[in-house]
């Protein structure tokens, strides 16, 4: 049965550089402004409030198209949707324990189509794309972000071109070819991906999706913010852990409490944004601690945690911003401590996550270690994809089925 989508009125009023504040006009096509900086999409926010309710909200089923009056798409036969729903607020008691911490739930977004977060913005992009008449795009991408593009495209009947880095996991490789993109692996890193798109738009006559160079993906990732608003009764966590390499999610959601506030759904102090890198490629946490508003590139990039391999951003002042703005804070963690995490919490919580998802499990001690969160604040942990797509620990014992089994062994294994 297909969700239902809300048919109702959207309340864009304009475009606006994120750098210099220029004000562009809704419904046209843009990638980056005419500073080279990312675009963000403003709402009549009063419009918003007076045209539904919390209540409203609460009657509709779950998903992101949930919250249409916050979202960009005009038409509702443009919104492009593989059935996108709710993502699970799931509690870590034994972390809880064994930290001596009150409060830690982990969002798991590997529930949603593709098996992560990219769900979210890809989707919206597509929508926005089909909305535009575009019929080509082309991104680079670590993995994830590549996986959805070909899925949400080929269901809109567009053509995709995707360019990886050559080390991206042969899983998220595969995956998307056979949802209908064409991928290459690229000899470089996702920057290097990046610049042969960027090379193709004139020759190529595809559109570039790429993180922060179009203004909707944002608007995707700015329904975690809503969505968890929505399931915690508008009362926010005190801090967030997010995982970050090109940062939208955390922008959007950023974005997401700054208009929920505005328009007075929610009060008080909003979440401290805390953004999670590794040791191995850490240009924002860097530039958070050198106190600058820009990050320089990162070389020789390396991190067994892909989805946060980013050597640069191209919104690396709108993640300083929101993590200085939120009272957050940037933290890197060692691969060592990522890939122990990566296993603990499953062993502990039985919730299986992704490298990504670890690194923030691994930076909430670390930070409670330091006395950067207290432990009776209320934790979101972010897991971005399912840890179905990653290399496990094997599992190699065996039994003779006709040896005699020593039970004793069994028990102590």
């Amino acid at each position: 049965m297909k969700r239902y989508i809300p048919d109702t009125s959207t309340f864009v009023t304009n475009l606006e550089c994120a750098y210099t504040g220029e004000v562009l006009p809704a419904d046209t096509l843009h990638g980056l402004s005419d500073a080279g900086k990312p675009i963000l999409v403003r709402y009549d926010l009063e419009g918003i409030a007076g045209a539904v309710t919390k209540d409203e909200l609460e009657a509709r089923p779950d998903g992101m198209w949930r919250y249409r009056e916050f979202l960009p798409v005009r038409h509702t036969e443009n919104v492009v949707t593989l059935e996108e729903t709710e993502t699970p607020l799931v509690p870590l008691p034994a972390m809880q324990s064994r930290l001596g911490a009150s409060w830690i739930t982990m969002k798991d977004e590997g529930r949603l189509p593709t098996g992560s977060f990219k769900a979210r913005g890809i989707g919206m992009a597509v929508s926005m794309a089909k909305e535009f008449g575009l019929e080509r795009l082309a991104m680079p991408t670590n993995g994830n972000a590549g996986s959805a593009l070909a899925a949400y495209a080929t269901r809109a009947g567009m053509e995709t071109y995707i360019f990886c880095p050559a080390d991206t996991p042969e899983v998220n490789v595969r995956e998307i070819a056979l949802q209908g993109g064409k991928v290459w692996r690229v000899n470089g890193l996702i920057d290097d991906c990046g610049k042969i798109v960027g090379a193709g738009k004139e020759p190529m006559g595809w559109f570039d999706v790429s993180t922060l160079k179009e203004p909707y993906r944002i608007e995707g990732k700015k329904t975690m913010g809503l969505e968890l608003a929505d399931q915690l009764g508008w009362q926010l966590p005190d801090v967030i852990f997010y995982p970050t390499g090109g940062g939208t999610g955390l922008i959007g959601m950023w974005k997401a409490f700054n208009e929920l506030a505005d328009m007075g759904w929610i009060s008080g102090q909003l979440p401290r944004m805390v953004a999670v890198q590794s040791s191995g490629c850490a240009p924002i946490v860097r530039a958070y601690d050198e106190g600058e508003r820009h990050a320089e590139r990162w070389d020789d990039a390396a991190t067994i945690a892909a989805g946060i391999r980013v050597p640069a951003a191209v919104g690396d002042f709108l993640i300083l911003d929101a993590v200085r703005e939120s009272g957050g804070f940037a933290i890197a963690v060692d691969d060592d401590a990522i890939e122990e995490a990566h296993v603990r919490v499953p062993q502990e919580d039985g919730l299986l996550i992704c490298p990504e998802g670890a690194a923030t499990a691994a930076a909430y001690e670390q930070a409670l270690e330091a006395g950067l969160v207290e432990p009776t604040e209320r934790a979101v942990l972010f897991n971005c994809g399912s840890g179905l797509k990653y290399p496990m620990p094997p599992a190699d014992w065996n039994l003779d089925k006709d040896a005699p089994i020593d039970w004793d062994a069994l028990a102590e294994a």
